[in-house]
């Protein structure tokens, strides 16, 4: 694949090892949103995340206070988890880049069906990690063998018809 976001297993890894905070842009109160499971997945995990979202300032999510935008959370972020269409990557990752050391951002990791390689080049020349069109949770369940217990990549579970043995 010539689409230049093949990432390797140990590049991966050793991101989701070294994070410990994570912001999540675009995180969602409503229970049965992609960036709610995504944050409650994390946070079992060990990592500390702290959503962002305008429209849920104030409110609390999954027991963490949710903040209107990246400079206002408090402490320091590993690793910035956009959860908004990649229109809005650039905005996000030019706060990123502003907020990187005083907030000690490292990593923007921008979920499935978010690329924006412009943002990415940004973020890449101001000396962040960039990843896109990647789930930081699909990934984590991936490289510690967790999908395999719903019968993912285990050829137990298909989605194709088997073929009738002839004995």
């Amino acid at each position: 694949m010539s689409d230049g976001l093949n990432y390797s297993d140990g590049h991966l890894r050793g991101i989701l090892h070294a994070v410990r905070s994570i912001a999540m842009v675009g995180a969602s109160p409503y229970w049965n949103r992609p960036s709610y499971f995504a944050m409650k997945y994390l946070q079992i995990k060990g990592y500390r995340v702290i959503p962002i979202n305008p429209r849920a300032a104030g409110e609390e999510i999954l027991g963490e206070t949710c903040y209107a935008a990246l400079a206002e959370a408090p402490g320091n972020i590993d690793m910035v988890d956009l959860f908004r269409d990649s229109e809005a990557a650039g905005a996000v990752m030019d706060e990123a880049i502003a907020l990187k050391d005083a907030k000690g951002i490292r990593v923007v990791w921008m979920q499935l069906g978010i690329r924006n390689d412009e943002a990415a080049a940004r973020g890449e020349a101001a000396g962040l990690t960039v990843v896109m069109d990647r789930c930081p949770k699909i990934e984590y369940g991936r490289l510690h063998a967790e999908l395999s217990w719903g019968g993912f990549n285990s050829r137990i579970i298909s989605s194709k018809r088997r073929r009738a043995q002839i004995l």
